[in-house]
């Protein structure tokens, strides 16, 4: 019985040591650029209670002036950890400051209010543009030194802000929410929270940013204004370890020009249709590390940006150094995603040990002309995804446009690009320099996806030792330099790969498997220095007649 004890003792000590390990030092094992360490967070010794400051649990009382007493104490002390307890916490916006770590203990559920009056309209940045939107329930600004820690439940109350589209509901769903209050479009096709939302909906010519009326009549459609859940902007060291985050009125985190920033052990959750419920949105911060995480969400799940267009190019602060590992994401339109607001670029991003089931796209690259930006310099490996219903690997440079490329059996009429070559601007988008290996996806509908531009191709990526059992193969459009290295692809449906104004292809070590003969169609008057693999020959070749004849090997 000794003998069993002390193996379960050790086993416990060796779990936990290798957690410890991992969290301290095997992060940064494997990464292929130079990565700082990241500030970690540090408090002073000095705790308190939400109910030493007048706070009270049970979810009929605001508990706003409670929390912001409770900081404002602490801060005069240096700072230090206000807990709240077990139960459920009532309140309107909390503002972190510096030195506060916010500890929501394991039972306790912070609620945010869902009276728009506890929400005053203030300066942000919004889908990396400078605008004007509604106070977080949960921010930070300049701060130095701040944590959201614990094993508790923070809820945005989200329905309370969100439009829902009947076509993402269950009829007995949307019965329920439209019983509930609100008002329905014209086409009844979409449920509006209140009047106030719909007039801001119908006064957007961009969705978010209601720019056919004036500031001054902002507040007339403030229920459309919806905030992020958590807003962190110009702090540095920033720890979130622990909580659940849930139910945002927008996107769920949020950091903005923050650097040394860790984010783990978080549950990250939205209803399936919740428009805009990003999981974490990640802009123009440095020196960040992201791992053991989880999510479950309403839009991309672990999302890269640097501001949009012109407002992101004047910002010019990239993402960069980032470390993602062992991360699971279940619903999301996106796992691992760049763009589409990445004008101030993005570099040196490490995604490794990630598990993506059901995600509408895996690792998903999106941008269009006007952005600008230099994305260069990631690094993906180890992934596994399951069940997606679009493409595992896709780059979409006709993000919000359509590619010069038709699907098979796909109508002209509004999605055929025409092929014409914009000018060379600053607001012309560049993806280069990324880097896939060991990455395997079954159960899917389209393996690998490439559309750059034709004044602007996506420059070197390759894809590695990489298996994938899909519906579809390989697409490559207006690319250069394109590796795939001993990569399997397994499929049902269409061509095995299509290459059109794209060079130096090397697809020579491609494995091509179907239950019809494999087909390859190298396509365009751009196309040259194509290598393809030694058994793909004959009528399994569809080269067009704009092809030289010296482009294929």
């Amino acid at each position: 019985m000794k003998k069993s004890f002390n193996i379960v003792s050790l086993a416990a000590v060796m779990l936990f040591s290798g957690q410890m390990y991992a969290q301290n030092k095997d992060i940064y094992t494997g990464i292929e650029f130079k990565m700082p360490q990241v500030a970690e967070t540090s408090f002073p010794s000095n705790t308190v209670s939400i109910k030493d400051f007048g706070g009270i649990a049970g979810g009929n009382v605001k508990n706003t002036e409670a929390f912001k007493k409770a900081i404002d104490a602490l801060v005069k002390k240096g700072g230090g950890k206000l807990v709240v307890p077990r139960g459920m916490w009532l309140t309107g916006p909390i503002v972190l400051q510096s030195n506060i770590n916010l500890h929501i203990e394991e039972g306790a559920f912070v609620v945010f209010s869902k009276d728009k009056n506890d929400y005053p309209l203030v300066d942000v940045s919004f889908e990396g543009l400078n605008t004007i939107r509604c106070q977080s329930p949960v921010s930070a600004k300049n701060a130095k030194n701040i944590a959201i820690t614990g094993k508790g439940v923070i809820d945005g109350s989200g329905d309370a802000w969100r439009a829902v589209k009947k076509s993402k509901m269950a009829e007995s769903q949307w019965k329920e929410i439209v019983a509930s209050g609100g008002i329905l479009s014209k086409d009844g096709k979409t449920w509006y929270p209140s009047e106030s939302y719909k007039k801001g909906f119908e006064s957007s010519s961009s969705f978010n940013v209601p720019d056919k009326i004036s500031k001054s009549e902002l507040e007339s459609v403030k229920d459309f204004l919806r905030p992020v859940m958590v807003s962190i902007v110009g702090c540095d060291q920033v720890l979130l370890d622990g909580p659940t985050f849930q139910n945002s009125p927008a996107w769920n985190l949020h950091p903005l020009m923050t650097s040394n920033l860790i984010l783990r052990n978080l549950t990250v959750r939205n209803p399936w249709y919740s428009q805009n419920g990003d999981g974490v949105d990640l802009e123009s911060c440095k020196n960040v590390l992201i791992y053991d995480n989880t999510f479950d969400v309403g839009d991309d799940a672990i999302c890269i940006k640097s501001g949009k267009n012109e407002d992101g190019r004047k910002r010019g602060m990239p993402t960069e150094n980032v470390i993602i590992k062992n991360n699971v994401v279940y619903h999301g339109h996106g796992g691992f995603v760049i763009g589409s607001e990445m004008s101030g670029g993005a570099r040196n991003i490490h995604v490794s040990d990630c598990t993506f089931i059901g995600t509408d796209i895996g690792l998903r690259f999106k941008t269009t002309r006007g952005r600008g930006g230099v994305v260069e310099n990631i690094y993906v490996k180890n992934i596994d995804m399951i069940n997606i219903p679009t493409q595992t690997i896709g780059f979409n440079m006709f993000y919000e446009g359509a590619s010069p490329v038709l699907e098979d059996g796909q109508k002209e009429e509004g999605n055929k690009a025409p092929e014409k070559t914009f000018p060379v601007t600053e607001e012309t988008p560049i993806f280069r320099n990324i880097y896939f290996k060991n990455i395997n996806a079954v159960n899917s509908y389209e393996a690998i996806t490439i559309n750059g531009l034709a004044e602007m191709n996506i420059k070197n990526i390759v894809i590695e030792d990489s298996q994938f059992d899909t519906k579809k193969a390989l697409t490559i459009v207006d690319a250069d330099g394109i590796t795939l290295k001993n990569v399997k692809l397994k499929y049902s449906e269409g061509t095995g790969a299509v290459v059109y104004n794209s060079k130096n292809v090397d697809l020579s070590t491609l494995q091509l498997e179907s239950s019809q003969k494999p087909t390859i169609k190298v396509l365009g008057s751009k196309t040259s220095s194509v290598k393809l693999p030694k058994d793909v020959k004959g009528e399994q070749l569809q080269i067009s007649k704009e092809v030289a004849k010296n482009a294929v090997k």
